[in-house]
């Protein structure tokens, strides 16, 4: 069982930018293509990014292409999204989940395995 943490959500002003970070204790991620999804109160799960496997490419919703990236660091088993251009409406709960591979677009919601969640807030 693939156990996922995710870490540095918060608060932050329009305008903003965060970075989070997804990690697995115990077990590797090299194998695993990672993704991140969205959650946000009274709306439909969101795909955000997936990551192909150690090298592989990214894809990204069209609402956080150029804003959104996502990088992996294989040395730290860690995966990251840094978060820029910040608005209201990326208010979310966030989640990075771990699959065998990221399908085809859109970017997918359902994983295999998934962490429980930081919560991004984007206010004034």
């Amino acid at each position: 069982q693939l156990q996922l943490v995710e870490s540095g959500g918060g608060l932050v002003q329009p305008g903003g930018s965060l970075r989070l970070s997804c990690t697995s204790p115990g077990s590797s991620l090299d194998l695993y293509a990672i993704g991140w999804f969205r959650q946000a109160p009274g709306k439909e799960r969101e795909g955000v990014s997936c990551t192909l496997s150690s090298g592989g490419s990214t894809m990204y919703a069209d609402s956080v292409k150029g804003r959104f990236t996502a990088s992996r660091d294989n040395a730290k088993n860690t995966v990251y999204l840094e978060m820029t251009s910040l608005t209201p409406e990326d208010t979310a709960v966030y989640y990075c989940g771990a699959a065998w591979g990221c399908g085809y677009y859109p970017v997918p919601t359902e994983y295999d395995y998934r962490g429980q969640g930081t919560q991004v807030t984007v206010s004034s």
